[in-house]
Parts: C-alpha cells; structure tokens; sequence
C-alpha cells in the first residue's frame, strides 16, 4: 500500500489561433552546419492552466533546445477540439486533470498506446492506463478539511459517517457538477458497491447546511464562516488558502485509515492519436516522469509527485502521512457515468 507524505492543522471557436505561448529553444544553430538534424517542434494542448505548465516546458526547453507550442482551456473544450480536428489536429499530447477526463478522452480513441518501459519505471501501474495511452504525472487527494474550533478529530473517521445523523445542518460540499466529486463518487461505488454509495450520497445531500458551492475555496470559507462543520476538497486547495490565511482554524483529516484509504486522482497526459511528432512527444512525457521534472510539476501546484522515487515538497510532506486508496484510478473514469447517475438520483446538485 503506497503512503502518501500530507499538516492536518469552448469548445474552441474553429477561428481561434493556435498558441497561448511558444517556447523558443534555449540554443542557437549547431555549429556543425547546415547538414544537422533540425529538433521537431511539439504541440500541446493543457487543460492545467499556463503558469503550471509553463515553468516544466521552459526547463525541458533549456535542457533539450526542443520547442514546444501550447495552448490552455478547460478539459471538455480540448477533448472536443481534438475529437472535431480528427487527423487534421497540431496537438501532440494532450495533459489534463483528473483520470474522469483522461478515461472520456481515451474511449473516445484520442489517444495511440505509447511502450515506454521508462513510464513502466517511473509511474506505478495503478496511476497509469492499462492499455498505455496516457499516464499520471501528479497526484491529489480528495479528503476532509474540518473547522478545528468545533470539531474534534476523533469525530470523523470515514467519507461515509458524514452521511450519520450527527452530521445534520453540518457539512458543506462542492457541486456535483465538478468531475472531482463525480470521480469520489465513482470511486466509492467500485468499493462499496452503487447501492451502498448511493445511500451515502443521499445522506450527504441530507446532511448539507446549504446549497453546494461552485469550488472547493467557496466551501472551506463557509467552514470558516460557520456555515458548516466540514467539507470534502482536493488538498491543493487546502494549501492554497492556508498560505494565505495560515492562521484559520481549519485542518485536513485523512479517512477511511481503517479500510479502503483516501481517495486519490491524477493529473496526466497521453499522446495524440494524429500526433504528428509522437517519438518527440514520448520523449517530453517520459522527460516528464523523470525526478526533476516531477518535483517541479507536483511543486507548482502543492500536489504529490506520481514517481513514487520522488518526495512531495517541504510544505506538502508537512501535512503528514496517509495511507491513499490503491484501487486502479482508471477505475473512476470507468463508473464516472454511472456515478453521475447516481448524484442525480440522490438528489446532488
């Protein structure tokens, strides 16, 4: 069982313009002449906004003197850009978050299977895809963020004993609308079975103090407020707002230490199935998988590296160990339809 180190204290307009950025090559012409080999130029598509993904490509710039044109938006817009280019698209890879979008984008044949016995290496089998189109690169736990002047840890324990009744009036959630609670739910429902899941779902609903929130912030602040006792965020929020307010009277709590462990999710990327550079583009995601650039990608955003090698920064290995669950994160993309069924039924907004 891997452990995790943790403090608990547009759819694209068919006009639109490639290229949010361009990254040029941190070295001139070789100097052997006109007759050396020109390095390809990659083309990425990233759902993880530029100033996360932005520092990795300027170092894989510097340290290969390879290009590499991006462009950023939500995942559905460039999991539908990609499926609407067809053979015809500029995108090499693609890199998005949470395993929900990599699984949508992989049924729907996006991706080619890329060997590669350095991702075999570097990415553990249940973060990766089975069949080798895409692989995790950072890891995020979605767990219990709890007000630390009215609740006493030995009051939680798991996801589920915040459906009992001494939860009532006292807990608030993100909309289920965020594939991040689709992907909890679906996890829940590969582990408990759906009827089990759903009737935890339907004491959420039951238990919650006001309408769910658009984001993760929004409802640790309720928390904050008073408006609720607890909430279920992904941890890079959780650093994010403590940064800023380290001072509040919050702290995260790792469930179900007992059973299954915390539920994890991924960012990733997988390869283009048009690309038309691929062995460049396998290149930057083994280079990707590497130690240096998973300390860089998990730092920029306070998550964990997915190279089970490589330690979590200072402030995350802070928040302290936890076992996570080590059911395949595929398995979350597989029931994410049935679990958005399943909040629908429960009444999750």
């Amino acid at each position: 069982m891997r452990r995790f180190m943790f403090q608990p204290k547009r759819l694209f307009l068919a006009g639109v313009a490639l290229g949010a950025a361009t990254l040029l090559a941190g070295c001139g012409s070789d100097s052997s002449g006109p007759q050396a080999e020109a390095k390809p130029t990659i083309t990425v598509y990233s759902s993880r906004k530029e100033h996360l993904v932005k520092p990795l490509f300027d170092q894989y710039t510097a340290d290969t003197g390879v290009e590499i044109r991006y462009i950023t938006d939500k995942a559905g817009a460039l999991i539908q850009r990609l499926k609407a280019e067809g053979e015809t698209t500029p995108a090499d890879m693609l890199i998005t978050v949470d395993v929900g979008n990599l699984w949508q984008a992989a049924e729907l044949d996006l991706f080619r299977s890329t060997q590669s016995t350095t991702l075999d290496a570097n990415i553990p089998a249940e973060l990766r895809d089975e069949q080798n189109r895409w692989a995790g690169l950072s890891v995020r736990a979605r767990t219990i963020v709890y007000a630390t002047d009215r609740v006493q840890a030995d009051e939680l324990s798991t996801y589920e004993a915040l459906a009992e009744d001494n939860w009532k009036g006292r807990l608030c959630l993100r909309t289920s609308k965020k594939v991040y609670n689709q992907s909890l739910v679906a996890s829940m429902i590969e582990s408990l079975g759906e009827e089990q899941a759903e009737t935890v779902v339907k004491g959420w609903v039951d238990n919650l103090a006001t309408a769910p929130f658009s984001n993760d912030t929004k409802a640790m602040e309720a928390v904050l407020a008073g408006q609720c006792d607890a909430t279920i965020v992904n941890t890079y929020y959780y650093g994010r707002l403590m940064k800023k307010t380290p001072d509040a009277a919050l702290a995260l709590y790792w469930p179900n230490q007992d059973d299954r462990g915390v539920h994890v999710n991924v960012s990733g990327a997988g390869i283009t199935k048009h690309a038309k550079q691929p062995q460049a583009a396998q290149q930057l995601l083994e280079w990707m998988s590497s130690p240096n650039a998973q300390a860089v990608l998990a730092n920029s955003n306070q998550e964990y590296p997915a190279n089970a090698g490589v330690k979590p920064s200072e402030e995350v290995a802070s928040w302290g160990e936890f076992k996570a669950d080590n059911v395949h994160v595929e398995a979350a993309g597989r029931r994410q339809a049935d679990a958005v069924k399943l909040m629908d039924r429960a009444g999750y907004l």
